[in-house]
């Protein structure tokens, strides 16, 4: 029986649901507390689609050399030590896909809280649970559902962009101010802290080459669905952040979370500006569908391979991990209880920036003659950069930080003694 492939377009979709989460419409009030300056601001959303860029190309080249679904973990595991693709299965099975689950769902209602709701954890428990309840059945349920959510998503936030762009400034004096004084914010630790939200708001670019065995051609498929994806969000989050800055005080977005309710509301008026929340919570319907479909063959690749984990490697007759997709749903569950929004967000970003630094330097072990698309020595300059800027940022999280990159160098810690103790559970091999 042939089994359903996807093409680029759905895995173009994929890539553009998993990167446009609640990250872009949240980190804007982090930002603004230190930097003022929109040319800064603007630079830090070039910056990570830059990083981002870099980052699809790099794993283009790797999913044509590895050729298998399971992403870090193949990379990690083939090129290093097993531990390594260990520790970023167990990352992601609890940091990578199941935390940003868990922060769509909570970011969910309290975007639908403005239409007077009381919606709390409850609601958000029930989301996730229907979305996992739609990706059990079969690929073609899910790239339906997927889509369909994307679609919306897409032509939502288009329409918030027009919007923004049409209207004159509704606020005097508004956040827009391009003075000189954004080469000082640039050297500011504050930029390096605030890259690392804006690397989570791009966390996702990497996600269809993790079902590298689920899409039709790769080869050719893999890498269009990565750029086109990347770009389109690239110019979607410059524009959107100009458009939150563009209607809004610079003091009434400091620190907050809904950014874009607070700017919306000044040029639609807080009556109208419910519908604009509702649209950004549906959106995230398809973020967490994103999470779950990816983070669920992450797991089921590393059960394959590892025996406290191989309950989760069973699939249903349409080659689904039912299991895998279910683990994940109790862990974003459960993760709801765990601490607030900005906790959860910060140790989440620190510990996948570590994993992602680890993942691009594998590029480093592709043999020349194994490069597809820039078969030069000039690829090699690629992770260079990433790796320049990922450490840099780490850096300074772990200086700004230290109790939520403590905790997330704990969850490393907690990873790497797991391991040992599954590896000695294979008296076979």
């Amino acid at each position: 029986m042939a089994h359903h492939k996807i093409g680029w377009k759905t895995a173009a979709a994929l890539v553009i649901s998993n990167m446009i989460g609640t990250g872009v419409f949240t980190s804007l009030g982090y930002q603004i507390s230190d930097l003022k300056n929109t040319t800064s601001i603007l630079s830090l959303w070039v910056i990570g689609g830059f990083l981002a860029l870099i980052g699809a190309f790099i794993y283009s080249e790797l999913a044509s050399k590895f050729k298998q679904s399971g992403g870090d973990y193949i990379y990690l595991s083939r090129t290093y030590h097993p531990v390594f693709g260990y520790l970023s299965s167990w990352i992601s099975l609890f940091v990578g896909f199941s935390a940003p689950i868990s922060l769509a769902a909570l970011a969910m209602s309290k975007y639908l809280n403005s239409f007077g709701l009381n919606l709390g954890k409850e609601f958000a428990i029930a989301m996730i649970l229907i979305v996992a309840i739609f990706q059990s059945f079969s690929l073609n349920l899910s790239s339906k559902f997927q889509n369909i959510f994307t679609i919306l998503k897409v032509i939502f936030i288009l329409l918030l962009i027009g919007i923004g762009f049409y209207y004159a400034p509704t606020v005097s004096p508004n956040a827009v101010s391009f003075d000189s004084s954004f080469t000082e914010e640039l050297m500011l630790p504050a930029f390096a802290t605030s890259l690392v939200y804006v690397t989570f708001a791009y966390t996702g670019w990497n996600s269809a080459s993790y079902i590298i065995e689920e899409i039709n051609q790769p080869k050719k498929n893999l890498p269009k669905a990565l750029f086109i994806g990347v770009i389109f969000v690239t110019v979607t989050y410059v524009f959107l952040n100009f458009v939150f800055l563009k209607h809004a005080t610079a003091a009434s977005l400091v620190g907050k979370e809904d950014v874009a309710n607070i700017s919306f509301a000044n040029i639609l008026g807080l009556q109208h500006v419910k519908w604009v929340s509702c649209f950004i919570a549906l959106q995230l319907i398809a973020t967490i569908s994103g999470y779950l479909w990816i983070g669920s063959r992450l797991s089921q690749a590393t059960a394959k391979e590892n025996k406290l984990w191989s309950f989760m490697a069973k699939e249903n007759k349409h080659k689904i991990p039912v299991r895998a997709i279910w683990v994940h749903t109790t862990i974003s569950i459960s993760l709801i209880f765990s601490g607030d929004f900005e906790v959860i967000f910060t140790y989440t970003s620190f510990v996948l920036q570590i994993l992602a630094t680890l993942a691009i330097s594998t590029a480093f072990f592709i043999k020349k003659d194994e490069l597809t698309i820039i078969k030069s020595k000039f690829f090699y300059v690629l992770p260079t950069i990433f790796l320049a800027f990922s450490l840099y940022i780490c850096y300074f999280v772990l200086m700004q930080k230290p109790k939520e990159s403590l905790f997330g160098l704990g969850i490393i810690a907690l990873g790497i003694i797991i391991f040992f103790f599954d590896k000695h559970q294979k008296p076979n091999d």
